[in-house]
């Protein structure tokens, strides 16, 4: 791989890795840690991850449990979580906050796989562009006569098999995300 094109190839990986950040806050039925990773507490006047104010984990398939280190957190905690999109209405006894996922319905799940599908075309769509900048940038070099025609051609097929690869990766991860969210 040409050097030229590490630039490139590492906002191509940006955009996969950005989208499977996205995917682990998309609850498929089974509690999963990571959907709160978008949710901030006030701690002490400073927006803060609920993962670093308390020890989160999922005694049960369907169930978040916080226990907050500080149990004064946990109306601030059980109000951050009211206040974003996660639909959960929290449950504490007083020292620690219950999320229980419902089961999630079958009109759901399509909606869900939808929008996954959808977050995946925005992704696919972000890859080709950094393929159109590099493509761009390698004509540049070429009409500034750094750069012989062949080269010019070799360093396009390179950014194509590039976005080739990451198209699939984009797709794979799409198709493992509709696979999680389909199986009840």
């Amino acid at each position: 791989m040409d050097q030229r094109l590490a630039i490139y190839e590492e906002k191509m990986q940006k955009c996969v890795d950005y989208l499977v950040a996205d995917f682990a806050a998309i609850r498929a039925g089974r509690a999963n840690p990571n959907v709160l990773n978008k949710i901030r507490v006030d701690y002490y006047g400073t927006p803060t991850p609920i993962q670093q104010v308390a020890n989160v984990s999922v005694p049960e398939p369907r169930m978040i449990q916080i226990a907050p280190w500080d149990r004064s957190l946990i109306k601030a905690i059980e109000k951050a979580i009211m206040t974003s999109e996660l639909g959960i209405n929290p449950s504490n006894d007083g020292s620690v906050i219950r999320l229980v996922f419902p089961e999630v319905t079958e009109e759901r799940r399509k909606q869900l796989a939808k929008d996954v599908k959808k977050k995946g075309e925005e992704q696919k769509v972000a890859v080709r562009n950094v393929r159109r900048d590099g493509v761009d940038a390698v004509k540049k070099l070429e009409k500034a006569s750094e750069i012989t025609e062949d080269d010019r051609k070799d360093l396009e097929d390179q950014l194509q098999k590039l976005t080739d690869k990451f198209v699939k990766n984009i797709d794979k991860a799409v198709e493992d995300k509709t696979k999680e969210i389909m199986t009840v």
